[in-house]
């Protein structure tokens, strides 16, 4: 990899809202060309507007993450705009409507299973196939999350064994491509103020920003830069990593 982020191009996928969208800009704003994947096509053309202000080359394509032939697409436009790929940031992913595990039907399994497991699996497979023909390696990271290694949400079940593979999946990757020069590691968000934790079922957010050690909720931001991190030479020496930010949630 480079030594500074400038001028790296820099994938992300559910780069619309939250800390996508948080992290496309951060990376934005360190020079690097920023690929935003998503499905909502007016928020994604704002969020390249935005990194574009920011100074980037920037680009938006709407893409279901899920439909494997559209991923694919997608990180061939990438590569073709602006001539190969050095950093993946795998962010997309969704919750289950929260109920009970008995409670909850195949198809919703299906669903979050195919956007927080088989999506990531599916765009680790194109993101490392690239970044072996280039020969230049690379940083991947994925998005998974505090339930992942401890379930904090009765109700979420899926949305956490989900995530615990995700991490799964990061650890036997990173030893796998690690003497290949790419570098794949995990983040794991706790309490943070996204559309997802809102729209997530809980009542009161203020006793949940509470129940925290600093208590307060973390803002996307403080993930994104996490997440470029990760991605830079800082951390030339991290491999298989799941980087928590979480406010001191797993500490607790």
């Amino acid at each position: 990899m480079k030594n500074a982020l400038v001028a790296q191009t820099v994938l992300i996928t559910g780069a619309t809202s939250g800390i996508g969208r948080a992290t496309a800009l951060a990376f934005a704003r360190s020079g690097a060309n920023v690929a935003l994947i998503g499905r909502d096509a007016e928020r994604g053309r704002t969020a390249a507007n935005e990194c574009e202000s920011a100074g980037a080359r920037a680009l938006f394509i709407q893409a279901d993450l899920v439909v494997p032939e559209e991923l694919r697409a997608a990180l061939i436009q990438t590569c073709e705009r602006f001539g190969g790929l050095d950093v993946a940031f795998n962010n997309a992913g969704m919750q289950e409507p929260r109920a009970p595990l008995a409670e909850q039907s195949d198809e919703i399994f299906d669903a979050v299973f195919a956007a927080n497991v088989r999506a990531v699996f599916h765009a680790m497979k194109v993101e490392i196939d690239v970044m072996l023909r280039t020969g230049l390696g690379g940083a991947i990271i994925n998005n998974a999350s505090v339930s992942g290694v401890r379930n904090p949400n009765p109700g979420l079940a899926l949305y956490s064994a989900s995530k615990a593979a995700v991490l799964s999946l990061t650890r036997s990757a990173a030893l796998e491509y690690a003497p290949r020069a790419i570098r794949i590691n995990a983040i794991s968000p706790g309490r943070v103020e996204t559309p997802m934790m809102m729209n997530s079922g809980i009542a009161d957010m203020s006793a949940v920003a509470q129940g925290l050690p600093v208590r307060r909720m973390g803002k996307p931001e403080e993930v994104a830069r996490a997440v470029l991190w990760l991605a830079s030479d800082a951390a030339s020496f991290v491999v298989g990593h799941n980087l928590c930010v979480d406010g001191g949630f797993l500490a607790s």
